[in-house]
């Protein structure tokens, strides 16, 4: 029995229980005095636990008198060592792919729980969190305050008023938008929003964003069925409703790495001759897929529909020419 379920152990020995001898909590648990004694005092200095020595009653009790024994509960008892670690993980993925630091003051006191829960000479868990290095990459800054406004107009269902650039167009221009969903898609943040000048659903960079305010009108009540509908269901962050189907037919090079990956949650794919790979993707707006195309090179051919195919081939002779 590790730390993590001793704590969990003792907490549920005392709680039910009401008042535990040392010699009971250490014979439940089958470890040494000097272990049980490190326990108890991780407990209450470390994780704020009111567990004191009754003499009268010659155990360990909590300590109702200050009004927060009932209330107790060990934070992060209810998960095992290895889904702490999961979660420590997950902090480190959240912290070095977060776009300018914007989760980072929320989830740190999660963090300073967790490790508490898991600190002990059989697990270092800020040793752990060392061995753990990501490197995120093409991540677009989204200033802290722009993140917070947003997600507080998104919970408290207000509007805002935006301050958008368009990279397409490179144009700017004012908005008035109903939040609906925040995405974080390949390490860069969105908002699906109900613009009310288009009276449609839209997509909007939070990095594209100059200047945010929250209004005092109430945002458009749109259900996440109906975002997805409208939206639609195409290749990538650019959606539509209108789809088409991708087939890509890669080579034995390229097909040992594209195999153990999943371009779209509604692909098709089988084996061809030769050790090659076909995969079938829907698409609407072909911007995304035709990057993903491209990165392959020459271990990809895209079969149809024509449009795509003739896409990807004025493409590829544009970069050619760069190197004729």
């Amino acid at each position: 029995m590790n730390q993590t379920e001793r704590l969990y152990q003792i907490d549920h020995l005392i709680r039910n229980r009401r008042v535990v001898p040392f010699e009971a909590l250490q014979a439940a648990l089958g470890v040494s005095r000097a272990t049980l004694k490190r326990d108890l005092q991780h407990l209450r200095d470390r994780l704020n636990a009111p567990i004191v020595f009754d003499r009268d009653e010659g155990g360990y009790r909590l300590n109702v008198d200050k009004g927060t024994g009932p209330r107790y509960q060990l934070p992060g008892m209810w998960f095992s060592p290895n889904e702490a670690l999961a979660l420590l993980t997950m902090h480190q993925m959240l912290e070095s792919l977060d776009s300018g630091g914007l989760l980072g003051p929320h989830i740190e006191p999660l963090k300073k729980r967790l490790i508490a829960l898991l600190e002990s000479p059989e697990t270092p868990a800020k040793e752990f969190l060392k061995r753990i290095r990501l490197l995120p990459s093409q991540i677009r800054k989204v200033p802290l305050k722009w993140f917070e406004v947003v997600g507080s107009a998104l919970l408290k269902r207000k509007r805002l008023q935006l301050t958008y650039y368009t990279r397409s167009r490179d144009s700017r221009g004012e908005r008035e938008v109903s939040p609906l969903r925040l995405v974080n898609y390949r390490n860069n943040w969105y908002l699906d929003a109900w613009c009310h000048s288009s009276d449609d659903i839209r997509m909007f960079s939070l990095d594209a964003i100059e200047q945010v305010q929250v209004l005092e009108k109430r945002a458009k009540d749109v259900s996440l069925a109906e975002i997805d509908r409208r939206i639609g269901a195409g290749y990538g962050i650019y959606r539509d409703k209108v789809i088409s189907w991708a087939v890509l037919r890669f080579n034995s090079a390229a097909a040992i790495w594209v195999r153990a990956e999943i371009w779209h949650d509604e692909q098709r794919s089988r084996d061809v001759d030769g050790g090659g790979y076909e995969l079938e993707v829907p698409y609407s707006n072909s911007a995304e897929l035709v990057m993903d195309v491209l990165r392959h090179g020459e271990n990809v051919e895209v079969i149809g529909p024509a449009e795509l195919r003739n896409e990807i081939a004025r493409r590829l002779r544009e970069a050619a020419n760069l190197y004729a």
